[in-house]
């Protein structure tokens, strides 16, 4: 690896996002307001239960209540709305998260624009997309967000500068994309359909992978100091870029795991405080 290459510690990211975290918790707490995220799992996926795990006891860590919903295999759409609507309803919950992907028989879109705009934290909605595309969404995609985090942590400029995305996905790929541009950078989004795609990675000064496929993106498709963030996560805890060869060209790059991964989760967490105190500040 070139001594020359930042490794970007989403740990650190995450500590920092956290750490702000803990005088507003007490102040709500104060207030008499717990903040709450209910968590919605549908069905038995391994690492789905695993992700909602995780997120849990991040949130019990800090003092953030999690509800977890768990419904079986078998639900249906609506019955999984119906679940939706009494989490909307309750206001105890400031932050609902449906874990994807659900059971393939479910309209899992149908389910997310279900979740009320005040309670999207993880900003799945169109209306969440909308308001992010032109820059005020309260509660960014938090992937996306992560990414942008982390350029701001470590003081990585943006504008003026050449993003090179990979992925489309509406939860991730086209909403850092728009993250991207309207903090000026110039920005090109890639997907499964685009010719020549390394002549395309090497126009970039910033590389985003996310793609879902391991090891994807190659050393040699970088421009020399190119900065790489890397927001897949694959079986074997590998991410979508081959870390070994593109640390010898990028100039910095977040590794899989403790990169992108737990700055999303503390994101999650800042949003679900986010939308506690908006909702105490309306008592």
């Amino acid at each position: 690896m070139s001594k020359e290459t930042l490794i970007l510690d989403g740990n650190r990211v995450a500590d920092a996002i956290k750490a702000s975290l803990n005088s507003r918790i007490q102040n709500l707490s104060n207030q008499g307001v717990v903040p709450c995220l209910a968590t919605v799992l549908v069905g038995d996926d391994p690492a789905s239960a695993t992700y909602v795990r995780m997120k849990g006891n991040a949130c019990k860590l800090l003092g953030i209540q999690s509800i977890r919903v768990t419904l079986p295999e078998h639900t249906t759409t609506m019955e999984l709305i119906a679940a939706i609507h009494k989490l909307n309803d309750d206001n105890s919950v400031h932050g609902i998260l449906l874990q994807h992907p659900v059971p393939k028989h479910i309209d899992e879109r149908a389910a997310f624009e279900e979740i009320h705009i005040d309670k999207d934290v993880d900003g799945v909605t169109t209306l969440g997309f909308a308001q992010n595309a032109f820059g005020f969404a309260e509660f960014p995609s938090c992937t996306p967000a992560a990414i942008m985090a982390i350029l701001d942590h470590y003081e990585i400029p943006v504008e003026g500068k050449h993003a090179v995305v990979i992925g489309r996905s509406p939860i991730l790929g086209k909403p850092v994309s728009l993250m991207l541009l309207n903090k000026n950078a110039t920005v090109t989004t890639c997907h499964s359909k685009t010719a020549n795609l390394a002549d395309i990675v090497r126009l970039g000064d910033i590389v985003v992978a996310a793609v879902g496929k391991p090891r994807f993106v190659q050393g040699d498709w970088l421009k020399p100091g190119a900065i790489v963030l890397d927001a897949g996560y694959n079986p074997g805890n590998v991410g979508d870029v081959d870390y070994d060869a593109c640390c010898e060209v990028a100039s910095a790059i977040t590794p899989v795991p403790a990169g992108v991964g737990p700055v999303t989760i503390a994101t999650l967490l800042k949003h679900t405080v986010d939308a506690a105190e908006k909702i105490a500040n309306k008592r």
